[in-house]
């Protein structure tokens, strides 16, 4: 585990050695999740590629940017405390991240990488790639999809994450077999225990801030609509790997996103799909999914 400041902020990351093969594979995470759940996947990649896994901003170990406190707002006039509320909301949007990712690369010191993102981290692979066509060589994006705006569905969403997330109680590690509920959640078959428990620690340590931040600037009627547009710009190879039986992101949603891009056909050739995988592919179906991106990269 290793440091980075990136505007100020300290972002948490691991990076192989360097290998043979010049791609060097860089893995974003999902929302309320870290970059642990990377490592039984880089474990198997890493012996023929370099790749790097961090903890996005307020997430895992890595810190939120930090705010102004709210005594320097309390005098202000309502409309403003609304301004900075929506202005704290930016820093957590999709392109904020794609940001810090690249500014992550720089000081790395990686000129050419491809990303592989799950979830959301998928969508801020998407924007990376489309603000760094130079330097991001192509996207493979799990359990990803998207681009049509439900609205009802979405405004409950809405309001049950950010309930969700509100009302955590820290001691919420300590419920006794609480870890067991969370090795079957949004998966087809329970995941090692050991996952449970870090999907509580990594639900209970998530900065309330970022937690809602990304969760509402992702899932506004704009930025789902600009994603398609996003994924159509994108002169990169770009894959996505579906779970069948993904509840959280339906294959129906992963497919519709991906035709936008140019390599989508009837056939979604872009489109690889895996059988009694749930939402979590990278732990349920490691193996599989390691071997579409070695397919992918050798293509």
């Amino acid at each position: 585990m290793s440091t980075l400041s990136i505007s100020g902020v300290p972002h948490v990351y691991d990076l192989t050695a360097p290998t043979s093969n010049p791609e060097v594979l860089v893995f974003v995470h999902g929302w309320m999740l870290s970059r642990n759940y990377w490592q039984p996947l880089i474990d198997q990649l890493s012996v023929d590629y370099q790749c790097l896994s961090y903890d996005l901003r307020g997430f895992g170990q890595s810190r939120p940017r930090p705010v102004a406190p709210m005594s320097e707002l309390s005098d202000r006039a309502s409309s403003t405390v609304a301004v900075a509320t929506q202005n704290a909301i930016a820093q957590y949007s999709l392109l904020s991240y794609a940001r810090d990712l690249g500014m992550l690369l720089r000081q790395l010191q990686i000129p050419k990488a491809w990303l592989v993102g799950h979830s959301l981290g998928g969508y801020v692979a998407l924007w990376a790639a489309d603000q760094l066509p130079e330097q991001i060589q192509g996207v493979i994006c799990l359990n990803s999809g998207g681009g049509i705006y439900l609205k009802e569905a979405f405004e409950q969403f809405r309001s049950a994450g950010q309930q969700m997330v509100k009302l955590r109680p820290k001691w919420l590690p300590q419920v006794p077999c609480l870890d067991l509920v969370f090795t079957r959640a949004n998966v087809v078959s329970a995941i090692e225990r050991s996952w449970g428990r870090q999907r509580v620690i990594d639900f209970v340590s998530a900065d309330s801030e970022a937690a809602i931040g990304t969760l509402l600037d992702s899932t506004t009627e704009a930025e789902v609509h600009r994603l398609p547009q996003v994924v159509a710009r994108l002169s990169q190879p770009l894959y996505f790997i579906a779970g069948m039986k993904d509840t959280v992101m339906e294959p129906k949603y992963v497919r519709h996103l991906a035709s936008f891009h140019s390599s989508f056909s009837d056939r979604a050739d872009n489109v690889l799909e895996i059988p009694d995988c749930g939402h979590l592919s990278m732990l349920e179906k490691t193996d599989v999914v390691e071997s579409h991106i070695r397919t992918i990269l050798r293509s």
